[in-house]
């Protein structure tokens, strides 16, 4: 009897996939694994010479050189962690060599000090990635060459796919146990363009995916739209570490802080500053660090991304805005406003 209890149960947890891995961290794993770092700060990384991930990570176009002098910038003013978007076509087109050049990266973050947090998918901007040349910039349009991962329809058709799983499979069995990553964000902002729930199936693949990976990083996708209500409450109840994106001013802002602490997990603002939307380093960041969140604002170098342009006021001329929306530096490692990399320096000085 004992032995057919054993066979059955066996067979259940066989069937069912149930593993120890699966499971969401608890609150005091979270809290301790976020008590071992600094206050997180940095910026979302893609280097200047890259007009998107592809343009980042491709064989012909990977650019170190930038890299390294651009994570010297940040690691300047005290900026310890970049998030950075991987693409699965890279991985697709050149499978070993994309693992060769994120190891790369991280040696180069590493020499900084800086350690990063990955992007897996992604459904912002073009919905058509394409392997190999990558378009020029339009002129003065905010990330005229950004694009999805996997794309669309792609995202909805593929989302069972065991191309897909592998792929996530792979880059976190070769990189899960690897201090120089910090966190997996898998999945920026589901629900975009317009997907709404089409995204559903394609985020709890991704979560049960790296679940079973089982990496030693934390596991997150950001909150970013609050009338997305059922993809909100998945991720929610789903990353061991609280993220979310904030453009808003600081009184929008600190109410989403209030209602996010109801988790009681650590929580880290993944996206952030929007100059001309009143979102900016001298009333956002302190706002943050006074609640102990980790601060990834979006843009450290002007570059092919156009990121200084805001998001729907193109400037056809080329000509830089009389504000710059994203970005700290310009390519020659000069700041844009000298205040605002003297507060950033003094507010990460100041941390333990």
């Amino acid at each position: 009897m004992i032995k057919k209890i054993l066979i059955l149960a066996i067979t259940f947890f066989t069937l069912t996939g149930y593993s120890q891995n699966l499971e969401r961290w608890s609150r005091e794993k979270a809290q301790d694994w976020y008590n071992q770092h600094d206050w997180i700060t940095g910026a979302n990384f893609n280097p200047s010479t890259a007009i998107n991930q592809l343009e980042m990570w491709q064989k012909d176009t990977f650019d170190p050189e930038t890299i390294d002098r651009e994570l010297g910038y940040a690691a300047q003013i005290g900026f310890n962690t970049m998030r950075v978007y991987l693409h699965s076509l890279a991985y697709k087109a050149d499978k070993e060599g994309f693992k060769a050049r994120m190891e790369e990266y991280l040696n180069i973050a590493d020499s900084h000090n800086i350690k990063t947090m990955f992007v897996i998918f992604d459904d912002v901007w073009d919905a058509n990635p394409k392997i190999g040349k990558q378009p020029e910039p339009r002129p003065g349009t905010h990330n005229s060459g950004w694009i999805q991962d996997p794309g669309y329809p792609e995202s909805v058709e593929m989302a069972d796919s065991e191309e897909l799983e592998s792929y996530v499979k792979d880059i976190l069995n070769t990189f899960g146990d690897d201090e120089r990553v910090l966190l997996w964000d898998l999945y920026n902002e589901p629900g975009n363009n317009d997907k709404a729930n089409e995204s559903m199936a394609l985020l709890k693949n991704v979560f049960q995916w790296a679940r079973e990976a089982n990496p030693s990083q934390p596991l997150s996708v950001g909150l970013w739209k609050w009338d997305l209500k059922d993809l909100n409450t998945f991720q929610a109840l789903n990353s061991d570490v609280i993220t979310y994106h904030s453009y808003d001013d600081p009184q929008a802002h600190n109410r989403i802080i209030e209602l996010l602490k109801t988790h009681g997990r650590p929580m880290i603002c993944t996206e952030y500053m929007a100059r001309t939307r009143n979102n900016r380093f001298s009333n956002t960041l302190p706002l943050l660090k006074e609640n102990n969140i980790g601060a990834i604002n979006w843009g450290l170098v002007n570059g092919k991304s156009n990121t200084i342009y805001a998001w729907d006021t193109p400037i056809d001329s080329g000509e830089e805005p009389v504000e710059w929306f994203h970005d700290i530096f310009r390519k020659d490692g000069t700041p844009y406003r000298q205040d605002e990399v003297d507060l950033i320096k003094k507010l990460n000085s100041d941390t333990p």
